[in-house]
C-alpha cells in the first residue's frame, strides 16, 4: 500500500464514522473511554486490596495504550498538526494520556499532592465522549457560529459583576465590614446573586443594599436567558447546515 493511500485509509478510519472501519474504531475507543472512566471511579473506593489496585493499574495501562495510539494516528493524519495539538480535541486527547506518563516518569520524585492532582486529571477523559457524538458536533458548530455573541456576553457579564460587587460594597461596607470589606469580598455575593443561586452565606441588611439586590435579581433572570437563546438559535442553524451537508 502506497504511503498516500495508507494515509487516506487511516484518515477515513479515525474521522469517518460512516465506513465499516470508522465505526469499528469508534466503538473500540468508546469502549476504552468507558473502561477508563469506570477504572478511575473504582480506584476511589477506600480499602482496595493490593491485588485489586494492581489489576486496575493494568487496565489503566491498556486503555492508555489505546489512547496513545489514537493520539498518534490523529496527529499523523492531521492536515495542520499544530491546530490539532492546540485545539479542543487535541488538548483532550493529550490529557487522556499525559497523567499516566507523568505518574510513571515521576515515581518517587513527585510530591504526593502533585501526584494526586495528576491522577485527577484523568477525569477529563470523559470529555472524549464528545468526539463520538453527532449532537456534540452540532454543539461545537453552534459555539463557532455564535462565538462573537458569546464573547460579548462574557464581557458584559464581567462588567456587570464588577458593578454589582462595587455597588453592594458601597451599601454594606459600614454595616458588615467583615463580609463586604472590599470590592473583592462583594464579587462572591455578586456571582451568587446574578446566577440566582443565592447561597445565603452573605446577604445585604441595609435598605439600599436590599433594593440593589432586588434590581440585580431581576437582571440575573435575564442574564441566564441570554446565552440560552444564543445557543438555541445557533444549534438550529448548525442542525440545518449538518442536514444540508449530509452529516
Amino acid at each position: 500500500m502506497k504511503p498516500t493511500s495508507f494515509l487516506a485509509h487511516v484518515h477515513t478510519m479515525v474521522d469517518n464514522r460512516e465506513t465499516r472501519h470508522g465505526r469499528a474504531f469508534e466503538y473500540v475507543m468508546f469502549g476504552m473511554i468507558t473502561v477508563s472512566v469506570v477504572t478511575f471511579s473504582l480506584e476511589t473506593i477506600p480499602g482496595l486490596s493490593k491485588q485489586a489496585r494492581s489489576a486496575l493499574y493494568v487496565v489503566e495501562a491498556v486503555t492508555v495504550g489505546f489512547f496513545t495510539v489514537e493520539y498518534g494516528l490523529r496527529l499523523y493524519v492531521a492536515r495542520k498538526r499544530l491546530t490539532y495539538v492546540f485545539g479542543f480535541y487535541g488538548i483532550i486527547d493529550m490529557l487522556a494520556v499525559l497523567p499516566f506518563y507523568l505518574a510513571v516518569l515521576g515515581v518517587g520524585h513527585i510530591d504526593a499532592r502533585v501526584l494526586r492532582m495528576v491522577r485527577f486529571m484523568r477525569v477529563f477523559r470523559v470529555l472524549k465522549f464528545l468526539r463520538y457524538n453527532q449532537a456534540a458536533d452540532r454543539l461545537h458548530r453552534a459555539i463557532l457560529i455564535s462565538k462573537e455573541e458569546i464573547v460579548l456576553f462574557v464581557i458584559l457579564s464581567m462588567i456587570l459583576l464588577y458593578v454589582s460587587a462595587s455597588g453592594i460594597w458601597y451599601f454594606e461596607r459600614e454595616i458588615q465590614p467583615e463580609k463586604f470589606g472590599s470590592v473583592f469580598d462583594g464579587l462572591w455575593w455578586a456571582v451568587a446573586t446574578l446566577t440566582t443561586v443565592g447561597y445565603g452565606d452573605v446577604y445585604p441588611v441595609t435598605p439600599g443594599g436590599r433594593f440593589f439586590t432586588f434590581l440585580l435579581l431581576m437582571i440575573g433572570l435575564g442574564i441566564i436567558a441570554i446565552p440560552s437563546g444564543i445557543i438555541a438559535s445557533a444549534l438550529s442553524k448548525a442542525r440545518l447546515e449538518q442536514d444540508e451537508s449530509g452529516g
